[in-house]
């Protein structure tokens, strides 16, 4: 009876010391990878690393450079891995809470990111300079589209990257609300420059829609008016740009 617990102890043990020390590139197995894309492991399933890190978003892929990870483990029992993540790469940083639920269905919690503006034109025309910060309370995306969230973009610095040179804009927030099969609702206004903008954007799905009214407290220099002409409708103080489109 001594030797048969003993057997059962050091099998236990043996499965204990597995899953403890199970390879970081397990993760692939319990993430869908047509919504994360992840290689270069290091580490075990629990805390882990990966050396590159794709995230798929409406109009393509965002790089998030290396990620590092912390796993709960009863989550895997849910079916939906529960991870605190980090990531860098250059000036690029993203931390928060993941969960996936399967599939393109995903959500961010309590998330901080900064970025360079210039990855706007992933997704949009719109030659852009600065950096972007986020603040992001929830975001909830199901099969690849935003359906729900909370948090606030900043655009620091931001610069119009214009065929005559560099134009500096301003400093610029958007703070976005989405309820349940709702779309999601962005207010614009303006920090500090001298080109004032005011308005709200709105994401249903893939499709964007945005009316911002741009204006200046001093004469708007003429490129700039060239460049919104072309684009927007004159109003009193400035101008109406109004875009619409999908990703």
């Amino acid at each position: 009876m001594s030797r048969r617990n003993g057997l059962l102890a050091l099998v236990v043990v043996a499965g204990l010391v597995a899953v403890l020390t199970a390879p970081a590139r397990l993760l692939g197995l319990v993430i869908p990878t047509e919504q994360i894309t992840l290689s270069g492991f290091a580490g075990t399933l629990w805390r882990g690393s990966a050396s590159r890190c794709l995230l798929a978003v409406p109009g393509g892929y965002l790089h998030l450079g290396s990620v590092e990870w912390r796993l709960q483990p009863l989550s895997l029992l849910l079916f939906a891995p529960r991870l605190q993540i980090t990531s860098g790469w250059g000036q690029q940083r993203l931390s928060g809470k993941l969960v996936v639920h399967g599939g393109q269905d995903i959500s961010l919690s309590d998330a901080d990111a900064r970025f360079s503006a210039g990855l706007i034109q992933q997704f949009a025309p719109l030659a852009l300079s600065g950096d972007i910060s986020a603040q992001i309370r929830s975001l909830q995306v199901r099969s690849g589209l935003v359906t729900g969230g909370e948090g606030r973009l900043v655009w620091e610095r931001g610069a119009w990257l214009s065929p005559q040179g560099l134009l500096p804009l301003g400093s610029y927030a958007l703070d976005f609300n989405q309820q349940p099969d709702r779309p999601l609702i962005g207010e614009v206004l303006t920090l500090a420059g001298p080109i004032t903008a005011q308005g709200q954007a709105q994401l249903t799905g893939r499709a964007y829609d945005l009316a911002i009214d741009v204006g200046s407290e001093s004469t708007m220099p003429a490129n700039l008016q060239q460049a919104l002409s072309l684009l927007a409708r004159p109003i009193d103080g400035g101008y109406r740009l109004e875009l619409s489109g999908e990703f």
